[in-house]
């Protein structure tokens, strides 16, 4: 439970796995990767707006050294785009890493567990 409002008031709140509300793609754009999150429902994607934040997807993959991470809306498609400098060790062509062009960061993002108000989890929205 969480004081989202900022009022002293705890509402309720469960977990769901971003992939449960959303799907992604993601690439590179040169050293820094990409990763495009869609809303399946209008309504997913006022929560996703609300909830995950640059800050969020910074904190999920803090592991890997990423930092500064930039998030950009886009409403008229329902979806949010964030920007991760520095992500892939050099780029396609040359990062050693396995996954040099990022093309598995946004089924990576899509195991993100992220705390909705209990009575709105963006799946039960029609389009």
């Amino acid at each position: 439970m969480g004081d989202a409002g900022g009022n002293g008031v705890s509402e309720p709140t469960r977990q769901v796995r971003l992939g449960d509300i959303a799907v992604a793609r993601s690439g590179d754009k040169g050293d820094s990767a990409n990763i495009g999150v869609i809303a399946r429902t209008p309504a997913a994607y006022d929560l996703l707006r609300d909830r995950l934040t640059a800050q969020a997807v910074e904190r999920y993959f803090a592991a890997t050294g990423v930092v500064g991470v930039v998030r950009y809306e886009l409403p008229n498609l329902g979806a949010l785009n964030f920007i991760l400098p520095g992500a892939l060790a050099g780029g396609g062509s040359r990062s050693l890493r396995i996954d040099a062009q990022g093309k598995a960061l946004g089924q990576a993002l899509l195991e993100m567990v992220i705390d909705l108000p209990d009575e709105r989890d963006g799946r039960d929205a029609e389009r």
